[in-house]
Formats: C-alpha cells, structure tokens, sequence
C-alpha cells in the first residue's frame, strides 16, 4: 500500500521512472505517470501505449505529497493528468518551465544543471542528462543523510557525482536511454550503494528485462535491487 509515512526514509517504484520518496514524515514525487494519456494519444497509431499493468495508485491518492520533481517534458515524465489531481509544486528543468506550468496549472520552479533548489524538505540539484531535445536533467536529492540519484531519461553520461545511496537508471535500451548493462556500468561509475532499474514494463513497445541489469550489477559487484511495481523500499 502507498500511503503517507511519518519516520525513517522509504521509495516506492510508481512505474516507469516515477518513484514515490518519503522522509521524516515530508514526500516528493520524481516523474510520475498515473493516467491513460498516453494510451488515448496513441490509440489507432503505429506505436500504440498499451500498458503491461495497471497503475498502482491514483494520482489523486497522493494529494500529501509535498513536491514534485519532472525530469524533462515527455507525457510519461510531466503527465498533466496526473500533476493536476496530485496538486502539488513542481521543479522543472528551465528549459521546459512553461510547458510545465500549462501541464500542471500550479507552481513550478524551474531548475538548471547545477543548480540546487529546496523544496518540500528535501534539497535537489540538477546535475546533466543526454536524451533527444536537450531538455532532460538528472536530479541528486537528500533526504537527510541519504544522497538519491535519479538520472532521468539519459543515453551514456558522467554526471560528475560519486558517492549516492541509491541510484535510479532507465534501462529500456529504447529512444535515446540506457540499457541494462550501461545502467549498471552507470551505477558503477557513480560509485552507488545499491543500484535500481526503471523506466520498463510500463507499455508494451518501449520494455525490457531487468535480466541484463542485473546480470552486469553482478559481474560488477554492485549491490542491486529489482523492486515490484508499488513496491516499498526502506533504506536503514
């Protein structure tokens, strides 16, 4: 179940690169996609978003949330749907501030690489990306004494940063993104604790195993987990 929590630090994969994060009773949310805007889009073309599974939770369940964080404009990364029913602020990358605003309807602070903001209780700075537009950012977020890594959408980059608790990396191998075995490699580089995989198994065209990732992680020694979707992770 995905409901408020008041102590420790927890996350909860939302599905493809969204991730639910609470810490110490506050809650930000990184690219969450929990609507059917995309199916509807596409329906009849030649790359129909049929999901694999149903979402895990409505967006309008996390109207506690304190913040939002979109990695870059694509509808699975900055879903209107879902960022006007969860209501929150959102902190964008500068270069997609408008079209973040019209999405959201509400605040949005736009961000640059480099730049840190705090927002929600959390601190976040941007840190960079390569994926095809050249709008994409990765965020570092603390949570306390945890260090977060979520790279967004990129293909092969050194962010420049070492040192995290948990790292999450696309590995769909699809559209300008990671695969498996980059992701881990990433992983590696950025010297993270535990390595986690997205950005899969939410449509059918633009999926892939988690096989591979875990397969390199392994080879590499880099500690790894393949969460279930809505599940919880609790770092100690």
């Amino acid at each position: 179940m995905i409901e408020p929590s008041a102590a420790g630090t927890h996350i909860w994969w939302l599905g493809q690169s969204g991730f639910l994060i609470a810490h110490e009773g506050r809650h930000l949310v990184v690219d969450p996609y929990l609507s059917d805007s995309l199916t509807a889009k596409y329906e009849g073309t030649e790359t129909p978003h049929i999901r694999m599974h149903p979402r895990v939770v409505a967006p309008e369940e996390l109207r506690f949330v304190d913040a939002v964080l979109s990695t870059h404009g694509h509808t699975d990364h900055l879903d209107g749907e879902t960022l006007r029913a969860i209501g929150a602020p959102v902190v964008a990358p500068a270069g997609i501030v408008e079209l973040a605003r019209e999405r959201s309807g509400g605040k949005v602070t736009a961000i640059s690489e480099g730049e840190s903001v705090e927002v929600g209780g959390f601190r976040v700075e941007a840190v960079p990306a390569v994926h095809h537009g050249g709008h994409c950012v990765g965020f570092v977020i603390d949570a306390g004494p945890r260090r977060l890594y979520h790279s967004g959408d990129t293909s092969w980059i050194d962010p420049g940063i070492r040192g995290v608790d948990v790292a999450f990396l696309p590995i769909n191998g699809k559209l300008g993104n990671l695969d498996g075995p980059e992701a881990a490699r990433l992983a590696q580089t950025v010297d993270a604790a535990l390595a986690v995989p997205c950005h899969y198994d939410m449509f059918e065209f633009n999926t892939a195993s988690p096989d591979a990732f875990a397969a390199e992680c392994e080879r590499l020694g880099r500690a790894y987990r393949v969460l279930r979707l809505g599940e919880r992770l609790t770092l100690d």
